[in-house]
This record gives structure tokens, sequence and C-alpha cells, in this order.
């Protein structure tokens, strides 16, 4: 039997859904679909060319520019070729982006535009292992001969065969390295997070068995793609269940692109929400006389209904009327000018978001699903999944994951989403896996029906002359 992996995923999603289409771009205005066919051609066409520029089994890459289809298809290619790829944000500096590229001994590195190849120009001589470096498809020409155009890098394919390939793809183990997720390093430098293909493919299995993703799914595209969420949610989701990916044109056009798009999930992290809070609540202030009181009406049936449903229950009877009297006379018209009017999932993680606008969402019958991990589980600890949602926490433990709490509080998590180690940092490995336990930094608290709170951070812990422990997280919120 064929290991299951992502990569082995995605090439049965050609023999699936060959026509179907697998991602969309929008030029000049139309949002064009290219097909899982031709998306797995282009895959493929890419690791062959990794290959033919000298990538070897286990080498890997490095990927620096916004949320575009070549980003995906080199993260692929790298994977398919046997290697591992490492996404490094947009907004990292020369310095920053020096040390990843030489850190993961990335062999090939593509960058968007000319801004990201002046760190490379930059700091060259500090990355002595980096051969070549690849340019998305709209950049500018950079006359350099360490440097390919994304054409250019294509027609390199030409040199190794499909067999070739096919037998780097055979020899793909489930315990290799997949892929280098580098944190944010706020204390010292990024360490690589090594996620390996069994924890990349268990978790998007277990997300979608679990009900955080579906055949039929489509989703924008356009958080960071070096963050395991977004990465979960565009390459590894995608390619397990032939969800539908659309790529944001630019963060600025993000709001113009929902609604557009109409995705059926929506993930974002608190400061998006936290705009859509922003921009509703102004609209609301701004209601009089009936309109008002509709309003407050429809907020009041939508409570109702999210509170029943958050418990795997739906409304009837009186209720049931009133909440399709409410969809017909204004959710039908103010959920597809947010851009939601298709969501069945809207999820909110990476950082906390306030319980009063997770509330407020949920009188407008957009539930906020939160989520709870880090980079070293592959992204999800535990979710507020549909029909076992408690506002105010992070939701139960995914189905498959242990989690248990220390002695002082801290989480620990244990299962097959759990990371190797951090890439080349033994000390580090040592400091955050306790045996399988992954030691999570955060401080954390179950209710009697098994809902993860988080509490504080390990590192905060304030100790008074008491000899009292207080988190400083309730006062900062």
């Amino acid at each position: 039997m064929a290991a299951d992996t992502i990569v082995h995923r995605l090439l049965s999603q050609r023999e699936r859904r060959p026509s179907a289409p697998a991602y969309f771009v929008k030029h000049h205005g139309v949002w064009r679909p290219t097909s899982w066919r031709d998306y797995v051609v282009e895959i493929r066409t890419a690791a062959r060319a990794l290959m033919a520029l000298g990538l070897p089994a286990g080498g890997t890459v490095a990927m620096l520019g916004f949320n575009r289809p070549e980003w995906v298809v080199f993260d692929h290619a790298a994977m398919m070729a046997g290697g591992a790829a490492a996404g490094i944000y947009t907004t990292c500096s020369a310095e920053e982006v020096a040390y990843i590229v030489d850190h993961a001994e990335a062999h090939a590195v593509l960058i968007e535009d000319l801004g990201q190849w002046k760190k490379i120009v930059a700091e060259r001589a500090r990355m002595p292992k980096l051969r070549h470096v690849v340019t998305m498809r709209d950049c500018p020409p950079i006359d350099d001969p360490m440097v390919l155009s994304w054409t250019a890098f294509c027609d390199r394919a030409a040199a190794v065969s499909d067999a070739d390939l096919d037998a780097r793809i055979d020899r793909i183990e489930q315990a290799q390295l997949a892929t280098l997720i580098y944190t944010s390093g706020t204390t010292g430098p990024p360490k690589g997070v090594m996620l390996s293909h069994r924890n990349l493919a268990w978790t998007a299995r277990a997300l979608i068995d679990q009900g955080g993703a579906r055949e039929g799914d489509c989703g924008l595209s356009y958080l960071p793609l070096s963050h395991i969420a977004e990465q979960m949610s565009t390459i590894h989701v995608p390619a397990t269940s032939g969800a539908t990916v659309y790529f944001a044109e630019s963060i600025d056009k993000v709001p113009d692109n929902l609604k557009e798009v109409q995705p059926t999930v929506v993930f974002g992290v608190p400061r998006i929400w936290e705009k859509f809070h922003a921009g509703v609540t102004a609209k609301l202030a701004q209601a009089t006389g009936v309109k008002a009181r509709l309003m407050a009406w429809t907020r009041q049936v939508c409570g109702e209904v999210t509170a029943l449903r958050n418990r795997g229950k739906e409304p009837g009877g009186a209720l049931a009327l009133q909440y399709k009297l409410a969809h017909r006379l204004v959710l039908s018209k103010l959920k597809p000018a947010l851009g939601l009017g298709r969501a069945r999932l809207c999820v909110t993680g990476a950082a906390p978001l306030a319980t009063d606008v997770i509330e407020f969402f949920g009188t407008l019958d957009i539930v906020l699903h939160e989520i709870y991990g880090q980079s070293e589980d592959c992204g999800p600890t535990s979710f507020n999944l549909p029909g076992a949602t408690r506002f105010g926490t992070v939701g139960r433990p995914l189905a498959g994951v242990e989690v248990k709490l220390a002695e002082d509080g801290e989480i620990l998590v244990r299962g097959p989403n759990v990371f190797l180690g951090y890439f080349k940092e033994p000390a580090a490995t040592a400091e955050a896996l306790d045996g399988e336990w992954l030691r999570s930094g955060d401080l954390g608290a179950f209710d009697a029906d098994g809902f993860l709170s988080i509490t504080g951070r390990k590192k905060e812990i304030l100790i008074t002359a008491g000899g009292k422990n207080i988190a400083p997280k309730n006062i900062e919120a």
C-alpha cells in the first residue's frame, strides 16, 4: 500500500477530481481556476526542476513571499522530491532572512519581488549553502547568475524524468522531515520546528474527520504561509479533502476578496475579527427607530439559537420560526456583506480573542470557533468544534490528542501531531519535550465538561512577596 502522506493524497486528488478547481487566482479582475490535474503537473514539474538543480533527498528549500500558487507549488515540490521547505515571513529583516536560510541549509529560495531579493543580496555572504534563487511569476527580471525566473526554473525539469521523481516519492517515509516552521524568535533567534510527514497527514485528516474541514469547502488564503495554521488551511487540508483555495490579491484586498469569494471556511487571527467587530458595531450604532428595534430582536434570537447550537441542539417551535424570519429580514443581507454568506465554519486562533467579541458575533449568527495550539503540534491542541463549543474556552482536546496539566498547571500535549524537535537544537528540544509529552509553556485549566481554558504563560508568572503566583494575563486583558 502506498504511504499515506500529503504528497500521496495530492496525487490521488488528480485521479479523483482531475477537472475540479484546485485553486483560483484573480487575473485582470477575473477569478481564474487551475484544475487538480494541472496543479499536480505544476508541482511535479517544480519537483523535477528542484532535483535538476541538485536538491538531494532530505535537502531543504525556503520561500519568501505573499500567498501565491508558486509558494504552495514550491512547498509541495520540496516534499515530493523527498526534501522539506521552510517558509519565511515577508516582514523579516535581511539579517533574519539570512539566519533562517543559512540555519535551514536551504539549497534554493523562492522570492516574490525585488524587495525580497534585496534582502538576499545584502546578506549573501552569510548564506554559503544557498545555490539558487527562483522568482515568482510577476517579478521583474534579475540579472544575476544565481537567479532563475519561474519559467526558467520550470524549464530545468526537462533534465529529470518522471520515473526518477516517482522513485523519490516511493522512498518518502512517514517519520521523515516534511517541513520546517520557524518560530517568531521572541527569545533569541527563531527555532526551526521539525514536522514529519506523519505529523502533517495525521493532523489534516483529524481536522477533516472532526468537522474542521470537508470536501467541497473553499477558503481564502491570506494569512502568512510561513505559519502552520495557514499551511494547514492552504496546503495540507486541501490536499487531503480536495477543497478549493482562492489566493487573496493582497492583505489590503482581503475584505473585497471575501465578499467576492464567500468562502465556506474562514480562518482569522483576532485582529481580523476585531476589525470586523469595529466595522459592524459602527454600522449598528447608526441604526435608529424600526431598524434598531429589528436589529436588537435579531440579535436576541440569534443569541438563543447560537447557545443551543453550541450544545449540539437545534432550535424548535417559535424560536425556529423567529430565526427563519430573522434570516430573511436581516441575516441574508448582513452576512454576505461581510463575505460570510456561505461560511459554515468561522475559526479564530493564533492568539486569544476577547470573549465579548466572540459573543457579539454569536448574536449575528456568526459562531467563532476558537482553536488553540502551536507550531510544535501542527497547530491544533484543542478546538471548539460545531456542536461542542463553549465561549471563553479553547474547546476540548482534538480526538486522538492527549492533554494533561502538570503540577504547576502547564499544558502538556501528546499525540501523532507532536513535532520531531527543533532543527539542530538538541538542548531546546530536550527542554520542550518530556518523553512523548510536549511542554506548551501555557498554563491552563479544564472545566467539568473537559473544555480547556488558557490561564496564562508559564514564563510570565509573577511571584509576590507573600509567595502568591500571579499570571499577568488577566491584568493585561
